[in-house]
């Protein structure tokens, strides 16, 4: 016993019915900041705050009533020295010769540095969630400038046209045939049938009514085109307004209507290389999800089929998006390209942190996708070819009710 009370690493005590000390280990007395002829006999109540001694009597009371064992307590202590730690306490019956119970005893383990590195740890996984979240909603955001800079590059454009178009203009023309008529006001009629120029005037007009005619056309549809652009720069801005607004909210959603959010974010109204959109969406329940989140996805997914074909230099780019069901209470968003593909090597690493076969990228758009994925109980996966085969992502995702029912398993 000695030897035990000398050696055991822990804060060991043995304690009698009326919770007085009988004996304590080197530990406990280190801890305690006493000898060992200070503590025997006496209570906690003699050296702990007050909530601690009530603590450590509740447990031993009911010890002592029931003989059941407290095993694997975390616990904050407060030494009387003002040391604060965290301990892990076992405390059980001592009994005598005859299994009658004579007191309690138990030990408590310091676990103040793996609490403390367990903090920290979580700190440290907090902040790294955080900045992939934030990463993705830097993807979202680049997306929807990128964008907006598209069409705001289309109105550059009709803005040039109708600028060019005016200055174009024959309203000089006709200003200088109403000089010319008002030259000869006082004998128009014989001007206009007899004179070679005033032959010509009916002529003129004739034409520059076609040409004026024309160029309002023109110069309306332009004026059309960008008021649409314009529309869209809203749609767009206001789109991810209301996403953004919804940020942590989880609710029944359409998965065919969350695409078409994400195509329209992606879309520009003059974008080069055109790609061919083909929707396939089949009948599927609400999905369960964020709506930020599975947006942000989409983005991303989109984003990058649409690099990949333009990459690829085929003169056909198609993406195909579509809904289908998957396994029971589950939902599968599918965002497929024609595009240049994703070698075999390479999907293993796919998702991960920092990853990218871009010069331009920085590989959080993918990694953060996949981390929503997870956060929504869902998963995101990739399948392609090999090199200038296209690529497949599978984006899955538990229905409403599934999500409800309190017997079903999700994975997380």
């Amino acid at each position: 016993m000695a030897a035990l009370l000398e050696n055991f690493p822990f804060r060991i005590y043995f304690k009698d019915c009326q919770n007085r000390f009988i004996a304590v280990g080197r530990q406990m007395l280190l801890w305690y900041g006493c000898t060992e002829t200070e503590i025997l006999g006496k209570t906690d109540e003699e050296f702990l705050p007050t909530g601690q001694v009530q603590d450590a009597l509740d447990d031993e009371n009911q010890i002592l009533k029931t003989g059941q064992p407290v095993l694997n307590l975390e616990r904050q202590f407060t030494s009387p020295t003002g040391e604060v730690t965290w301990g892990l306490m076992n405390k059980m019956p001592l009994r005598n010769a005859h299994g009658e119970i004579i007191g309690t005893f138990g030990y408590t383990e310091d676990i103040t540095k793996e609490k403390e590195m367990n903090l920290s740890l979580k700190s440290v996984q907090t902040a790294l969630v955080d900045a992939s979240r934030m990463a993705g909603m830097a993807e979202v955001a680049t997306g929807v400038l990128h964008n907006v800079g598209n069409v705001l590059n289309s109105l550059n454009v009709s803005s040039s046209i109708i600028s060019t178009g005016l200055r174009q203009s024959k309203a000089d023309s006709l200003a200088k045939l109403g000089q010319l008529l008002q030259e000869h006001s006082e004998d128009l009629g014989k001007f206009v049938t007899e004179d070679p120029k005033g032959k010509k005037v009916p002529e003129f007009l004739e034409s520059l009514a076609q040409h004026f005619s024309a160029e309002r056309d023109r110069l309306l549809q332009e004026v059309e085109m960008m008021q649409k652009n314009v529309d869209h720069i809203k749609e767009i801005v206001s789109m991810q307004q209301t996403y953004a607004s919804m940020a942590g909210m989880v609710e029944p959603l359409d998965a065919a209507s969350l695409i078409e959010d994400a195509l329209r974010m992606n879309n520009s109204t003059r974008g080069r290389n055109l790609v061919k959109i083909t929707r396939d969406f089949q009948p599927v329940p609400n999905i369960m999800a964020e709506k930020g989140k599975v947006l942000q996805i989409l983005v991303n997914l989109i984003r990058n089929s649409k690099h990949a074909c333009d990459e690829n230099g085929r003169e056909h780019k198609e993406i195909t998006l579509r809904v289908i069901a998957g396994e029971p209470g589950r939902v599968h968003l599918i965002v497929k390209d024609n595009g240049i593909g994703i070698p075999a090597e390479n999907l293993l690493n796919i998702f991960q942190h920092g990853f990218t076969t871009k010069a331009e990228g920085h590989g959080f758009g993918v990694h953060s996708s996949a981390t929503a994925a997870r956060e929504m109980k869902g998963s995101l996966t990739v399948q392609s070819d090999g090199a200038g085969q296209g690529a497949t992502f599978i984006l899955d995702l538990p229905v409403a009710d599934a999500w409800a029912r309190p017997n079903t398993t999700l994975p997380l």
